[in-house]
């Protein structure tokens, strides 16, 4: 079927007139009324007659031309979604973040976002920083973001740091080194409760010993959840090592300590992964400038 030709049609039956068609679309009206005729035999069917000093549809035209609204109007939907999506206002972001920021920082990002574009979805995994960064490297996700980076990643990944934060031991109030200053060694001889396997922040502590020659820390008790992992150190239990983005209103209100190593000062990175030369969607950039530009929304 001549799409073109129906076009024409449509425009005929849309503004009652060949003039008016013919003025719209820019087109001789003789031109008009030749395709016109020429489609009415492909279809073998009459779409318009005379009347008075104009046209009229006929039964059939009117039935052509109630299909061929619905038609251009999917058009219309079609090139309207394609320009939405080109513009970033609809759209799939899907986000692999661990633990720190998917608890601590994401909620804050996605309703600022939402609220600006409603219509794109987000899906968010919340992992450890190994399978994030696998996720990644696999095409599972549009970007990760990470709090607290691995030791090494390949080269076709890009990362963008957006803050850092400090890195703290945390006990309860009433264990023994509460607010004390004391040796990484004297620190490693406590129990701790820590994250599972992969953990960067795990990682980091592991790290920090083997910088120092300290002991390997005694990691008695094991959570693959950042919340449980602190509240068994409020609860009493042992001591843990963390950002303090997470425990930092803990110690201010009293329902945790801090102890301070001697001669130890870490940070933990806040940031953004992506895939190297492959350009992000325009929804998923337009996610990455908002948190580029507000990193500290809480």
């Amino acid at each position: 079927m001549n799409l073109h030709a129906l076009r024409l049609f449509h425009v005929i039956a849309t503004t009652g007139s060949v003039t008016r068609a013919s003025e719209l679309l820019m087109i001789s009206q003789p031109a008009i009324t030749a395709q016109i005729k020429k489609f009415e035999k492909e279809l073998s069917l009459t779409l318009l007659k005379p009347q008075g000093r104009g046209i009229a549809l006929t039964t059939e035209g009117e039935t052509i031309a109630a299909m061929a609204k619905r038609l251009f109007a999917v058009e219309q939907q079609i090139e309207q979604y394609a320009q939405d999506m080109a513009e970033g206002s609809r759209g799939h972001v899907q986000i692999a973040a661990t633990y720190l920021p998917a608890q601590f920082l994401m909620p804050t990002w996605i309703a600022k976002f939402k609220q600006q574009y409603e219509h794109v979805e987000m899906d968010i995994t919340t992992t450890n920083s190994s399978d994030a960064l696998k996720k990644l490297l696999q095409a599972e996700v549009d970007m990760a973001i990470y709090g607290g980076l691995p030791e090494s990643y390949p080269d076709t990944i890009a990362t963008e740091h957006l803050f850092q934060d400090e890195l703290w031991f945390v006990v309860a109030p009433s264990h023994r080194y509460a607010n004390q200053v004391i040796s990484l060694d004297e620190m490693m001889k406590e129990p701790f409760v820590m994250r599972e396997e992969g953990s960067s922040t795990r990682e980091r502590l592991l790290a920090l010993c083997r910088t120092y020659n300290a002991p390997s820390p005694r990691i008695t008790l094991q959570f693959n959840g950042l919340h449980e992992a602190i509240q068994a150190v409020v609860a009493g239990y042992g001591a843990n090592f963390v950002s303090s983005l997470v425990v930092r209103e803990y110690v201010e209100r009293g329902g945790l300590c801090r102890v301070h190593v001697r001669d130890v000062q870490l940070h933990n990175t806040i940031a953004i992964c992506t895939r190297k030369n492959e350009p992000l969607s325009a929804a998923a950039n337009h996610f990455r400038e908002m948190i580029r530009q507000n990193p500290f929304m809480r």
